[in-house]
């Protein structure tokens, strides 16, 4: 849950865990090819204004020719979100996606989109 004044900014973590052996691309990955971790967040009371991902790791794997950039184990993705100067005190919820694609050394499993949301309270 988040607290915010109209008008302000706030930061909010985004936990993900991931299981052993599994990793996922970066939010840049090396190649076009490759999906990219994404977060999303659907219009609402907050407006994401930002995003700061973990610091990459650049790993070989088996399956591929070249190290590829891939987040491993349990990180934060932080989002900086801003209120509207005029948003109504009281609470509401924000809703976006979470897109990856997990692999582990030998295969990758089909790209998900999960639903993550964000408890949020306007104060005055």
């Amino acid at each position: 849950k988040v607290t915010a004044k109209p008008g302000s900014a706030v930061d909010s973590a985004l936990r993900v865990e991931l299981r052993s052996g599994y990793h996922v691309n970066s939010s840049t990955p090396v190649d076009e090819y490759l999906i990219p971790l994404r977060l999303t967040w659907n219009p609402g009371t907050l407006e994401a204004t930002g995003f700061t991902f973990p610091k990459a790791q650049m790993e070989k794997f088996r399956f591929s020719e070249k190290p590829l950039s891939v987040y491993t184990g349990d990180f934060e993705i932080v989002t900086r979100f801003k209120a509207a100067a005029k948003a109504a005190p009281g609470p509401s919820t924000m809703t976006g996606k979470l897109r990856y694609q997990a692999c582990n050394d030998i295969l990758c499993l089909p790209p998900k989109t999960l639903d993550v949301s964000l408890q949020v309270e306007i104060v005055k």
